[in-house]
C-alpha cells in the first residue's frame, strides 16, 4: 500500500482526497520509483482545483514533477537504487504523477540525478527551474549578451521567474524583476535582481512601439504583459515566452518583429528532448549557488496541497512550494 493524493471528478467538480492505494493501481511503466519529493506548480494548481482543463481522465494523481529512488526497473538504463528526476511528458496530466509515495513510469521520462543534487534540491529546482534554464539558454542562443543591457523577468516572484532571476544574475546579466508584490522586493534583490519593476507599469495599454528598454525578457505571464514587453525590446533583442498566467491571447502588432527584428521564442519544458533536458539539468546543478536552496520557498506535506493549490492560482505563493512525500 502507498499514500497518494487522488483527484476524482464528481458533478463536473474536482475532489482531491488522500488515499491508501495498492501498488496494482499504478499505471503501466518499466520503472517503479519511491517518490521522496514533488512540488506544486501553477499547472498542478489548475489540476487540483479544477480551474483548468488539465486532466481529461479520472482518477488522476497530480504532480508534474518528482524525484526519488528507483525500486524496480526492467529498463537497462536504470537499476534499483538509482536516483532520478522526472519533469513533464504529460505526467500528472494524463499519466499518474508525483504526489504519491510511489510512481510507475516509462524510463524514457526519467533523467539521472545530476551530480551535486539530491531529491530535495532537484525539486526546489523542479519543472520551474528547468523551464527557467531553457529560457536562459534560448536568449543566449539568440545572441543576447550581458553587455547589451538589462533583461526583464516578468512574474519574478513565481517559481520560473525567481529561478530565472538567479540564473541570469549568476551569468552576469543585469536583471529587472517584475512583480505585483512589493513585499518581495528584498527577496528578489537577494536572488540577484538589480531593480524591481511594478507589474502595474506593464498593464497599461501598449502602443505599437515604445521606448527601447530591454535587451531581452523571460516572460511567464503572456497576454497584455507580453504584448507590452514586445514593444519595449531593443533592436535585435529577444523574448523567451514560457507562461500564460495572464492569459493565452497576445494583443500586439507585427511592428516589433519587422521594424526592430525582435525575436519571440517559445519555450516548452514538457516535451523537451532528453539530450537538451539532461544538459539543462547539469547546468542548473553547476550554476545555482548553495544559498539558493536555503530560501527558495516552502516545504509542505501532501495533506496541505489542496489549500495551497488554490493559493497558487490566486498568485499568493512566492517562490517554490516543495512537497515532502
Amino acid at each position: 500500500m502507498f499514500k497518494a493524493l487522488v483527484l476524482e471528478q464528481q458533478d463536473k467538480n474536482v475532489q482531491a482526497t488522500i488515499k491508501q492505494l495498492d501498488e496494482s493501481a499504478l499505471p503501466e511503466g518499466d520503472v517503479l520509483v519511491s517518490v521522496e519529493y514533488s512540488s506544486l506548480n501553477y499547472k498542478d494548481g489548475l489540476a487540483v482545483t479544477g480551474k483548468g482543463k488539465i486532466i481529461r481522465n479520472y482518477p488522476m494523481v497530480p504532480g508534474i514533477d518528482y524525484a526519488g529512488t528507483v525500486l524496480e526497473s526492467s529498463d537497462q538504463h536504470y537499476q534499483a537504487g538509482d536516483k532520478v528526476v522526472l519533469t513533464g511528458w504529460g505526467v500528472g496530466e494524463n499519466h499518474w504523477g508525483g504526489m504519491a509515495e510511489k510512481a510507475r513510469v516509462s524510463a524514457d521520462y526519467l533523467v539521472p540525478m545530476p551530480e551535486g543534487l539530491d531529491s530535495k534540491k532537484s525539486m526546489i529546482i523542479g519543472t520551474a527551474g528547468l523551464t527557467a534554464m531553457l529560457c536562459v539558454n534560448s536568449l543566449q542562443e539568440a545572441g543576447v549578451e550581458p553587455e547589451q543591457g538589462e533583461i526583464l523577468v516578468t512574474g519574478a516572484s513565481g517559481g520560473v521567474g525567481s529561478v530565472a532571476v538567479t540564473l541570469l544574475s549568476k551569468l552576469g546579466y543585469k536583471v529587472a524583476a517584475v512583480t505585483g508584490r512589493p513585499q518581495n522586493r528584498e527577496w528578489l534583490q537577494s536572488l540577484g535582481a538589480d531593480r524591481i519593476v511594478s507589474r502595474d507599469e506593464l498593464l497599461e495599454p501598449a502602443r505599437p512601439l515604445e521606448k527601447q528598454l530591454w535587451a531581452g525578457c523571460i516572460d511567464t505571464v503572456g497576454s497584455q504583459v507580453l504584448a507590452k514587453v514586445l514593444t519595449q525590446i531593443k533592436y535585435d533583442g529577444a523574448v523567451a515566452a514560457c507562461g500564460l498566467a495572464g492569459g493565452f491571447d497576445l494583443p500586439t502588432t507585427v511592428m516589433p518583429f519587422i521594424l526592430r527584428g525582435v525575436k519571440l521564442l517559445g519555450v516548452d519544458s514538457v516535451m523537451c528532448p532528453t539530450e537538451k533536458r539532461v544538459k539543462a539539468w547539469e547546468q542548473l546543478a553547476e550554476l545555482l549557488p548553495e544559498a539558493f536552496y536555503q530560501d527558495a520557498g516552502q516545504e509542505v506535506a501532501l495533506e496541505e496541497v489542496p489549500e495551497l493549490a488554490a493559493a497558487i492560482i490566486r498568485g499568493q505563493v512566492t517562490g517554490r512550494t516543495l512537497i515532502k512525500i
